[in-house]
């Protein structure tokens, strides 16, 4: 079964970075295959990690809404299923699913418990699921899983940061979906007044290498090795997900 580690946090906190060092680490230690889903409609997962999308889940949703399928109506799965296979873009070390634009004024109903489905029997193929959701967390019952291992909500150390924390805390725990641990990793910081009754998982200094490979259109593994952001993630990991798990300092 694979280990679903969900990334959160409202817009520009640094949860996508976040997302993509994660990714970087475990595709550096050989962990197992690692499927990358990017759940936010503003998709900047991909070029963050160097790729190019083969397709966006939207389209093929949007397919499946205009002809829902019925009773009788397995083809149209079997053709829905096939097309989310083929948006499974394959990059090196990883593999890449992108969900893409938000829901329309429609019923989404029928396409968004074949995804789920799908998702559930894809899952397992993999030793890690990365999802870089959007602020909201509803989508993860709706579209992508019925289980996750660690929900990291990313905030920075401001009043705003820890009323987000909370607020996406308490909507986890309302969701329909099995969620073990719910924390909170400060960004770009290295400490925060605690949030009452929500794990810190850790600090994440601030780092201009991050802003600077930003600037000059590189991806996540043109970041230098000694990055002070890269190490504190290393350690998030090394902490979080098993005592045993030690990632080594070459991370590239």
């Amino acid at each position: 079964m694979a280990t679903t580690i969900a990334i959160s946090g409202k817009g520009g906190s640094g949860k996508t970075t976040l997302a993509a060092m994660i990714i970087r680490l475990l595709r550096s230690e050989s962990k197992g295959p690692i499927l990358a889903v990017d759940a936010d409609p503003n998709a900047c997962l991909a070029p963050m990690l160097g790729v190019e999308p083969e397709a966006f889940i939207a389209d093929i949703r949007e397919k499946v809404l205009e002809n829902p399928p019925t009773s009788g109506g397995m083809d149209r799965v079997r053709s829905f299923e096939y097309g989310i296979q083929q948006a499974i873009t394959e990059a090196n070390g990883f593999d890449l699913l992108t969900m893409g634009r938000p829901e329309g004024p429609g019923c989404y109903c029928a396409a968004n418990n074949i995804l789920r489905t799908f998702m559930d029997k894809l899952s397992p193929q993999y030793k890690y699921v990365i999802i870089d959701n959007e602020a909201g967390m509803e989508h993860l019952s709706r579209r992508t899983t019925n289980n996750v291992d660690l929900l990291c909500i990313v905030a920075e150390p401001t009043a705003l940061g820890a009323l987000t924390t909370r607020r996406i805390s308490e909507l986890a725990k309302q969701l329909p979906i099995s969620v073990k641990k719910i924390g909170v990793i400060w960004n770009r910081t290295e400490s925060s007044k605690k949030v009452d009754e929500i794990e810190t998982f850790g600090y994440v200094p601030d780092d201009k290498s991050i802003f600077d490979a930003s600037m000059q259109g590189q991806t996540i593994f043109d970041l230098e090795e000694n990055s002070a952001a890269l190490s504190a993630v290393r350690k998030i990991l090394e902490c979080k997900l098993n005592s045993n798990f030690q990632l080594s300092k070459n991370s590239s």
